[in-house]
């Protein structure tokens, strides 16, 4: 095998491995569980999946928040800082803490929020 076919082969290796992880990420959500805590809390008041209510749609923050190392964290940190939120008509309100302090709980729905 010649040196360039070694890189192209190695090259085409480590993008399907890092496909395979990107994905990895998103095929772990439990999508039933992640949509019954958004139901539960009443998330669905404010935000829809793929229109602007009160507040941005699911796809509007998943694509806020793509390509960002810290995303989840950052989504599970606005879903439970309480802090305040500007809405799209202007005002301005408590976002409301999700009710659970389970981590896997959190990362899951923050998980669901950013396969949007």
């Amino acid at each position: 095998m010649t040196p360039s076919h070694l890189s192209r082969t190695l090259m085409i290796v480590f993008a399907s491995a890092g496909l395979a992880v990107s994905g990895a990420s998103f095929a772990q959500v439990d999508e039933d569980a992640a949509k019954l805590l958004f139901k539960q809390n009443e998330c669905g008041k404010c935000h829809n999946p793929e229109k602007n209510k009160k507040g941005p749609s699911l796809k509007k923050i998943s694509k806020e928040y793509k390509g960002k190392v810290d995303a989840e964290k950052k989504i599970i940190e606005h879903m439970t800082a309480g802090k305040k939120v500007k809405l799209d008509d202007g005002t301005e309100e408590d976002h409301k803490v999700v009710d659970t302090k389970d981590p896997k709980a959190l990362s899951n729905m923050s998980k669901w929020i950013l396969s949007h």
